[in-house]
């Protein structure tokens, strides 16, 4: 069973909805889902991944998670992961160096761009380099809808008490051009510095730039 639910919310009337989505599936969320920065952010249980394991936010008590929406025709992912830069690779594998999770997650249905089965979603990371922590298969769009992921990529980072840090771009510079990279100022990284110490980031909300999550 796959249940999903805003953290410390509970299910009074008026403050949250139960919506049958699928048989076996559930989702419960308040009236104004959208996740807000500063304040819980909403719990996934058991989500299958590309690599056969199923993963709730729970599991993660105590650790940093970073959650990156991702569409590989995507232009501007393709741009933050094509060679020689590699930089979504290198976020990951320096954040997954300081003990922090990172998730990616593949909410574009079945037939519409970006859309990968599991096999097809490792052999895609295998062949960019890319090393997240898990892949989310999220084809029924449910987890993307109740973190409201809009674009790819499309950034959270959570911190161990499970507050959302920051949501939002990737970056400043909204382009696809490669060499912006160096020009902008990485939200994701210094959102993972500020929690590291202890804080949150100075920008904790940033408008998201990329392609539609194609739900």
């Amino acid at each position: 069973m796959m249940t999903l639910t805003r953290r410390n919310l509970g299910l009074a009337a008026g403050m949250a909805t139960a919506v049958a989505l699928t048989a076996g599936s559930m989702i419960a969320f308040s009236a104004n889902a959208a996740p807000v920065s500063g304040e819980s952010a909403s719990i996934f249980v058991d989500y299958n991944t590309a690599s056969g394991e199923q993963i709730s936010l729970g599991d993660f008590d105590g650790k940093t998670v970073v959650m990156e929406w991702t569409n590989h025709d995507c232009p501007f992912v393709v741009k933050h992961y094509s060679e020689p830069v590699k930089n979504m690779q290198s976020l990951q594998s320096d954040a997954m160096g300081d003990d922090v999770v990172w998730i990616q997650v593949i909410s574009s249905a079945p037939g519409k761009q970006g859309h990968l089965e599991a096999d097809a979603a490792l052999a895609k990371n295998a062949e960019r380099g890319a090393a997240p922590t898990y892949t989310i298969l999220d084809p029924e769009g449910n987890l993307g809808r109740a973190y409201d992921a809009k674009t790819t990529p499309h950034m959270y980072v959570i911190n161990g008490a499970g507050t959302l840090a920051y949501q939002g771009a990737i970056d400043s510079i909204r382009s696809t051009k490669v060499a912006d990279i160096d020009k902008a100022t990485n939200y994701v990284t210094a959102a993972l510095t500020a929690v590291s110490a202890g804080g949150m980031p100075e920008v904790t909300s940033a408008k998201p730039y990329g392609c539609s999550v194609k739900y």
